[in-house]
């Protein structure tokens, strides 16, 4: 059992409505919570009554199949109402499904080994229990904010006894209709002012039940499978980093090194018999030198920059964009680079390897003539484009690179888009929680 988001991406929390609607939201949530729990009750207690009645026979069974199917229908209907008190994306659980060839006790027995449907008929057992004293709660304020607030329309019609006392009398505010108006208008008021506190309150109370026992266990599955792809990606990422590493320092600065050491030996026989050709074989060495410390400073760069580390992301870019084969033009949020706009270290260092690679890429594969970067701060989240007026052609399966920018991404949580036709041009959209 899984969760499945309804929703096409993992969107941020919605923004929250304005008052007076998510006020109407809330009480319509509770009020007509009670219609639906009390369906839900009846349906389960007679389900589960027929079942334990028929169990002697072979009826019991498919009754309680039906049972149960009844109540994932009226858990569905109750996931399609919480988005609108918890602001957050819809969430369905997979269920288990059967066999498509399987026999007909089979497909009985099915939801019966499905966890998630036994909470469903949990579910449809206790939420009478919430939703009778928050349907009472909701609709007495209601009454009272609206019937206290008009009190001073409707006054003159209620009758009264001869020596009835009011409870502004009692309360000793004075006699007449001016105090006892005045008194109900401040309850009236008291309970207008506090019923979006009160009604918020008695919809989360519900809303917490059914996404406790309707979503709950499928939302930690699915958090849990996520970790678990975000855990294997970043273990796959760091593996390719460190072949890349080995294979440009084997490629590299190690075979500087080799002959470097070469160089000096033959110097050494040199250096009695010729001091001319052990002079030119020094310089020689001395030049190996100066480049194998550029290699390894470039290597360095590769591993942690220091610019990204000392000044931020819009100067690390900066950097790369001056060094990139293909004319790059750079667009950067400013505040990236200041003290306090500066983002997570992890989010940070993923977004400049995913330019640098993305770079790499269009210089190597593309034959583009230009390409531009666009880094932007949203809500909640860091939005990257890199696109190039290259071939096209460029696709996740083929490699290119773009496999180890996937792996980068999803270690972090992040989302990678792919847009590039035969003949281009090719656009990479990535978007970083932050």
């Amino acid at each position: 059992m899984t969760a499945a988001p309804l929703a096409d991406a993992p969107a941020p929390t919605a923004p929250s409505p304005g008052l007076a609607r998510q006020l109407l939201r809330d009480s319509g949530y509770v009020l007509f919570g009670l219609p639906l729990a009390l369906v839900g009750f009846v349906v389960a207690v007679a389900g589960i009554s027929l079942t334990a009645g028929l169990l002697v026979t072979t009826l019991g069974l498919p009754v309680l199949a039906g049972t149960l199917y009844v109540a994932r229908g009226l858990a569905d209907l109750e996931r399609f109402r919480l988005p609108g008190v918890l602001r957050q994306p819809r969430v369905r659980p997979v269920y288990l499904a059967p066999q498509p060839r399987g026999g007909y006790w089979r497909r009985i027995l099915t939801p019966m080994r499905d966890p998630q449907s036994w909470l469903d008929l949990l579910h449809a057992f206790v939420k009478l229990l919430v939703s009778l004293p928050t349907f009472v709660v909701v609709l007495v304020w209601w009454a009272m904010a609206v019937g206290g607030t008009l009190y001073f329309t409707y006054d003159w019609a209620i009758p009264r006894g001869p020596g009835q006392q009011d409870l502004s009398e009692l309360l000793g505010m004075g006699v007449g209709p001016a105090p006892r108006i005045a008194l109900n208008t401040s309850f009236g008021l008291f309970c207008l002012l506090t019923l979006p506190l009160v009604a918020r309150g008695c919809a989360r109370l519900q809303a917490g039940l059914a996404r406790f026992l309707l979503t709950g266990v499928a939302e930690m599955r699915h958090r849990i499978s996520t970790l678990e792809d975000q855990k294997r990606a970043a273990a796959s990422a760091e593996a390719s980093a460190l072949r890349r590493l080995e294979r440009d320092i084997h490629d590299g600065p190690q075979q500087r090194l080799v002959r470097l050491a070469m160089d000096l030996s033959r110097a050494r026989q040199q250096l009695a018999a010729d001091p001319e050709a052990a002079r030119r074989t020094l310089d020689e060495a001395v030049t190996q030198t100066r480049e194998t410390l550029d290699e390894l400073r470039a290597l360095s760069r590769g591993i942690a920059p220091p610019i990204l580390v000392d000044r931020g992301l819009p100067s690390a870019l900066a950097a790369l964009a001056a060094r990139a084969l293909v004319p790059t033009e750079l667009a950067v949020d400013d505040d990236l680079g200041t003290p306090q706009g500066r983002l997570d270290p992890a989010v940070e260092t993923t977004a400049y390897f995913v330019v640098a690679e993305a770079l790499t890429n269009v210089a190597k594969h593309s034959r583009a003539a230009a390409c531009h970067v666009e880094v932007t701060r949203r809500v909640g989240r860091l939005e990257i484009s890199v696109a190039d007026d290259g071939v096209g052609g460029a696709h996740l399966a083929k490699g290119h690179g773009l496999s180890g920018i996937a792996d980068r991404v999803r270690a972090v949580g992040g989302v990678l888009d792919v847009t590039s036709p035969t003949g281009g041009p090719t656009v990479i959209r990535v978007e970083l929680p932050r």
